[in-house]
């Protein structure tokens, strides 16, 4: 019972040798900014909310998944198809995915889930990733030299 536990803190060399669980890396670029999406659920919901389930908006988008914000929690491994449309283009893509997680934001009173894309035709990925990519170069260049209007319509929207 009078058991005294010790730690030791170890040494430089120690430390390099400690085994440390891996990070999880991003398979692709990631685009921060907010688009509008129309969500439609293919799967059954168990229990599923009296409301009507909006998801308007993309958060976070890549070319294998995207951060959605809506007003209902949505369960884990639910099946979504995506309308989305990019803000800075006239396209809308469409592509197909699965819920891997789902999360309440307190302090701004949402849901927020992440989304896979899963059975998505290829071309719908390929014009996703060549937007992400465009847009990212853009947001890369130095403001320097740059009319303002062009420089200002390709940053980060501002926090809500």
């Amino acid at each position: 019972m009078g058991e005294k536990v010790s730690a030791k803190r170890l040494k430089e060399d120690e430390q390099k040798t400690t085994k440390r669980p891996k990070r999880i890396t991003r398979k692709a670029e990631r685009l921060k900014e907010e688009n509008e999406i129309i969500i439609t659920i293919l799967s059954e919901i168990t229990n599923p909310p009296k409301e009507k389930i909006h998801y308007n908006y993309s958060a976070d988008i890549s070319m294998y998944g995207a951060k959605i914000k809506g007003n209902v929690l949505l369960p884990v491994d639910t099946n979504l198809k995506i309308e989305l449309k990019l803000r800075n283009s006239k396209q809308k893509v469409i592509v197909f995915g699965k819920v891997i997680w789902s999360k309440f934001v307190i302090g701004r009173r949402y849901y927020e889930a992440g989304v896979e894309f899963i059975n998505t035709p290829s071309e719908s990925i390929k014009m996703l990733g060549d937007y992400i990519l465009s847009i990212n170069q853009y947001k890369n260049l130095a403001s320097v030299g740059l009319p303002y209007w062009i420089f200002a319509k390709f940053k980060e929207p501002e926090s809500e």
